[in-house]
């Protein structure tokens, strides 16, 4: 039974770089083939819109990245595989979540802020060059990976905020309008999180620092070679910390052989040993998925069909998600309108909704509060938000009955009558 969600993206403005499969590519293609794990893969073409004004690379940028995770292994058959632009669901969400997130929150985006920083540093106006759709990334990114309710998110220790912001993003919307987000996690690996490029920068397409990912054999070994590293000759004790080439390796390499080159650091290693090492262990890792790349990349069709095939299946989860949302806001069919307004009590009842939060001690709760604010039920502490969201979960489809087996970690705070039926209305209405 599949119970974690994960969703990863990656923003078609480029070719894919030796960072996007340590940081993306790779861990979420092993993470796909876990038994509890619903894996989600995207290509961010909207996202791409923001800083690529080039229609062809945008085009080219999606080719060549759809090719990159099913070279790396993606099962199509068994993840949902998809291109942001064929779900239309994505832009009506940002815009739904736009509506609850607050621009002082916005304003505080480390993109945002190093364009104006830069503007202001220059003497130009703090906003010059700047467009929406820089401003607004956050809200979309949070829209990606709302509208699935993914439990966790691979990203680089750069975009963290982003994960942080699409919680905030998600705690107000359901404080507004009920359960209907889960707030989602970051997930980072700890070493290679983030690799660094060619000149010791973060490896980025940015800053034009980037080794490809499935570049030929011989231009690899001459971009490795190419590698900044510092003046110490052989013999001399070279140090791993800030060591690009140490870093990269050790993204690739094991345990045992990344000791084994700390080894030859601290020896005195030659810098074009240490590259030739680099290459033959990147080489070797790369290779056999290197020729399954180039094969793909000469049959796009089949390519535009996997998409194809996956936005049909992505929609079938987005296509009701936001019907409950549209719902949920108002937007909303008039001839459902009541025509006699419900008593005060049967109003109260029927907006009752769950809020989850968590508290100092570090353990999550949720209670369940009336239209009014009256607090019906309270939960005891969880020690995880997964546990939480069960418990929600159960309540919400079973009602009362649900009630009686959960007692020994709820208490009860308002009449036993109204408590029932608010549950009874939440698990009748499908909420």
């Amino acid at each position: 039974m599949k119970t974690l969600r994960v969703l990863t993206g990656i923003t078609t403005s480029g070719t894919p770089h030796l960072g996007n499969y340590v940081g993306a590519v790779r861990p979420t293609v092993r993470a796909s083939r876990q038994p509890e794990v619903d894996s989600f893969y995207f290509l961010a073409d909207y996202h791409a819109l923001i800083k690529v004004g080039d229609p062809a690379r945008v085009q080219r940028s999606t080719l060549e990245i759809a090719a990159t995770w099913l070279a790396c292994g993606l099962n199509p058959d068994e993840v949902t595989f998809y291109r942001q632009s064929d779900i239309p669901e994505i832009p009506e969400l940002t815009w739904l979540l736009t509506c609850v997130t607050g621009k002082g929150m916005l304003n505080r985006a480390h993109a945002y802020k190093a364009s104006v920083d830069k503007n202001t540093a220059s003497g130009e106006d703090p906003d010059a060059g700047v467009t929406a759709g820089l401003f607004m990334y956050p809200v979309l990114m949070a829209a990606d990976i709302l509208m699935f309710n993914a439990h966790r998110v691979p990203v680089g220790r750069d975009q963290i905020q982003h994960i942080e912001m699409a919680r905030d993003i998600a705690a107000s919307f359901n404080h507004l309008y009920g359960e209907h987000f889960t707030l989602p996690e970051a997930a980072i690996e700890e070493h290679v999180a983030t690799l660094p490029g060619l000149d010791g920068r973060k490896m980025s397409k940015s800053y034009d620092n980037t080794i490809p990912l499935f570049t030929p054999r011989e231009q690899l070994r001459k971009l490795i070679m190419g590698i900044v590293t510092d003046s110490r000759l052989p013999g001399e004790p070279k140090d791993t910390q800030g060591s690009a080439l140490f870093q990269l390796y050790q993204a690739f390499a094991s345990v045992d052989e990344t000791a084994s080159l700390a080894q030859s650091y601290a020896s005195g290693i030659a810098w074009g040993e240490a590259k030739q090492l680099l290459f033959e262990r990147i080489d070797q890792e790369i290779a056999p998925m290197r020729a399954v790349y180039e094969e793909l990349m000469q049959n796009p069709a089949h390519i535009e069909h996997t998409l194809r095939r996956g936005a049909e299946k992505a929609r079938s989860v987005a296509t009701p998600f936001t019907r409950e949302l549209r719902q949920a806001v108002g937007l909303r069919a008039l001839d459902t309108l009541a025509t006699k307004a419900p008593t005060t009590k049967s109003a109260k009842i029927a907006a009752a909704s769950f809020k989850q939060y968590r508290e100092s001690d570090g353990l999550f709760y949720f209670k369940l509060v009336d239209a009014g604010g009256q607090i019906l039920l309270q939960s005891d502490g969880f020690t995880s938000p997964k546990e939480v969201g069960q418990a929600i979960a159960r309540l919400q489809s079973e009602g009362s009955p649900a009630l009686d087996a959960l007692r020994p970690r709820m208490k009860v705070m308002a009449g036993t009558a109204e408590l029932t039926a608010a549950l009874e209305q939440l698990a009748s209405a499908g909420h």
